[in-house]
């Protein structure tokens, strides 16, 4: 690909400081996109984006706060990106944590919260810049672990939570990202958008913070790269030939079949209804 392939296109990533989203933001900078750096920490984020810039001076890179686990937080990132009045081609919902249980500043189960709820709020506000881009596309950086899901209890969208935090929880949220895209490919059906899932492979990455630093040091042997996790992502958010695909699941760059529950569409459906109703009790002045 020539470098400057995606020079006037813009990219949102989520989670875009550290893992799988820092090395998103890398691989679209040295080609020329503008990327903005969603990130909780803007100590962080700031350096990061001067270094990319040294690196890539083409590229237009910023950076907006945003906290997943705080709906406030998602709601004041989205007004900042709509008062650009510019479009947006691609929202990477990158951003995930995973093992300790715990509750968001909304009462939502923390893993749950930033994982689904956030992403949820945060893509429906984004909608209108979406669909001012000439294709837009909403990608949800999902994981194979949703195929362990047996059931989808609706106590993870309850608050206070009905459902036990942890890695039964990080399952759970990953089942709702693939739900999300393809609920939202149905629904957007006559826009330019389209949606996609996809299962990075099991990454070194920062996600796994939370867990004991034993077990990270067991599973991180057998774990792939930061850049080698960002492949997909990338191959869902630029690829030409996915333009007219929407609501799939992918897979080392390529549709993948995903859980049973995963392709209920009435469950799709259902979860949809319910992350808006949740989103609504928890934030009744809106």
């Amino acid at each position: 690909m020539p470098p400057d392939d995606l020079a006037g296109r813009r990219f949102f990533i989520t989670g875009a400081t550290s893992g799988i989203g820092r090395a998103t933001a890398q691989a679209l900078a040295a080609r020329d996109a503008t990327v903005i750096i969603g990130a909780r920490s803007e100590e962080k984020a700031r350096p990061f984006v001067e270094e990319l810039r040294g690196l890539h001076p083409r590229a237009e890179l910023s950076f907006v706060p945003i906290d997943l686990a705080s709906l406030a937080s998602v709601r004041r990132a989205a007004d900042t990106m709509l008062a650009s009045g510019r479009p947006l081609d691609v929202l990477i919902n990158n951003a995930g944590r995973a093992g300790r249980g715990g509750t968001t500043a909304d009462g939502f189960e923390i893993t749950i919260g930033t994982n689904h709820v956030g992403p949820f709020l945060l893509t429906e506000l984004l909608l209108p810049m979406l669909e001012a881009a000439t294709q837009g596309r909403i990608v949800n950086v999902a994981s194979r672990a949703h195929v362990g899901v047996r059931r989808l209890d609706w106590g993870a969208l309850a608050r206070p939570p009905g459902i036990r935090g942890g890695m039964s929880a990080y399952g759970v949220s990953k089942l709702m990202n693939v739900l999300h895209a393809k609920e939202l490919a149905r629904r957007l059906t006559e826009t330019r958008i389209t949606t996609y899932s996809l299962h990075p492979g099991v990454v070194a990455s920062e996600i796994w913070r939370e867990l004991p630093r034993p077990v990270q040091w067991v599973m991180m042997r057998f774990m792939i790269s930061n850049e080698e996790g960002a492949r997909t992502s990338l191959y869902c958010a630029t690829a030409p030939e996915l333009s007219t695909s929407s609501g799939r699941y992918y897979d080392k760059c390529q549709e993948a079949r995903p859980s049973r529950l995963a392709l209920d569409d009435g469950l799709a459906r259902e979860l949809y209804v319910r992350s808006d109703a949740a989103i609504r009790s928890a934030t009744p002045d809106r």
